[in-house]
């Protein structure tokens, strides 16, 4: 069987994963009791929950990859796809807003930027961008966006600073979006989903098209997983080298983040095809399959799923702030007690999503 007649196992796991720790690094009992490793960096730098995000933006661009190669061998009709990709992008970019104003949907303070609005932009250009250039100029394009939105950053000087800054609110990004973005920031004077951000957060998913042009070429399964593997090496090495002139920052998503974390994705995905794909290894994998399945189902599930477990007060406190007090009265350390409630929320989200999946319902946003 080639690879355009069937599923990857491991791409859907890894979705899954990404999704899962997601929700995880999302949902403590207490934000004043997280370990470090769960919690973003500051501003420069960079920590393992940094990853999930661009991992996910990534997994979009691979399996716009596999899907669309599919459909255009099929002779698809490039603008019934336009429609189709037009369609789904406003579907998820209208439900971020939504669950941005969930549960008050007061209008005077909505915000449009958001996660689920930069995976809508991300799918819908990235889609566009694979289906009318060959994967060449796919990278070269990638690689001129991160060099023009360094040059951007790194040389113009924010209007009313009169000086080049990459300081919170005071940097090129926020300066543009408070021009062009409508309605609230996520920080006030500045956004980490903002509009300009998201051009380097296009090269993220054009680096996984080139990931799953990889896994679509006519190489051997061990040489694919290999190329993958050095892809991701390479990469990683450039994005910490451009680090010393260009710092590591998801919030500015600058483009040696983009590198660090996409050649993380290649790496990852390389051994993932190669353990569970290659070697059959797929024991394990079935809850991060689940997950994978209706990944932005959970993901908004998750968000409404917050509402009675942080949201409403039962009995002088919060489901949360109630079993962090009880944790702790037994003994529990109080960031383990606000990790362990996260795990116990990513398990509940668990069963609506495995229901859809035993039921074969794969709801398609």
């Amino acid at each position: 069987m080639t690879l355009k007649s069937k599923r990857l196992i491991s791409l859907d796991a890894l979705r899954g994963l990404t999704i899962a720790f997601m929700i995880l690094v999302n949902n403590p009992a207490s934000w004043d009791h997280v370990f470090g490793p769960l919690l973003h960096a500051d501003w420069h730098g960079i920590t393992p929950t940094d990853f999930i995000f661009p991992f996910f933006l990534f997994i979009v661009g691979v399996s716009i990859s596999l899907a669309y190669s599919k459909r255009l061998d099929r002779g698809a009709s490039k603008k019934d796809i336009y429609k189709k990709v037009l369609f789904r992008g406003l579907k998820i970019f209208l439900l971020g807003i939504f669950l941005g104003m969930f549960p008050d949907f007061d209008f005077s303070d909505i915000r449009v930027a958001g996660v689920l609005q930069r995976i809508a932009i991300v799918f819908v250009l990235c889609t566009f961008i694979y289906i009318n250039i060959e994967w060449k100029k796919q990278g070269y394009l990638a690689f001129g966006l991160l060099i023009g939105y360094w040059l951007a950053m790194t040389l113009i000087p924010t209007p009313g600073e009169g000086m080049v800054m990459l300081e919170p609110g005071k940097n090129l990004a926020a300066w543009i979006d408070q021009i062009l973005l409508p309605g609230m920031m996520w920080q006030g004077s500045w956004d980490p989903e903002g509009l300009f951000s998201t051009i380097p957060a296009i090269s993220t998913g054009i680096l996984g098209m080139l990931a799953g042009r990889t896994l679509l070429s006519d190489l051997d399964g061990n040489e694919k997983a290999n190329k993958l593997l050095v892809q991701g090496l390479v990469l990683v090495m450039l994005g910490m080298f451009w680090h010393l002139f260009f710092p590591i920052n998801k919030n500015l998503w600058t483009s040696s983040f983009v590198l660090v974390t996409g050649g993380a994705g290649f790496s990852f995905l390389g051994a993932s095809y190669y353990w569970v794909d290659l070697k059959g290894h797929s024991k394990g994998t079935k809850p991060w399959i689940v997950f994978g399945s209706n990944a932005i189902t959970a993901y908004v599930l998750a968000d409404l799923l917050s509402l009675p477990f942080y949201g409403i007060n039962i009995g002088g406190d919060t489901l949360s702030g109630h079993f962090m007090s009880i944790m702790i009265g037994l003994g529990m350390a109080a960031n383990m007690a606000s990790m362990f409630y996260a795990i116990i929320f990513v398990g509940i989200n668990y069963i609506p999503v495995y229901w859809l999946y035993k039921k074969k319902i794969f709801i398609k946003l």
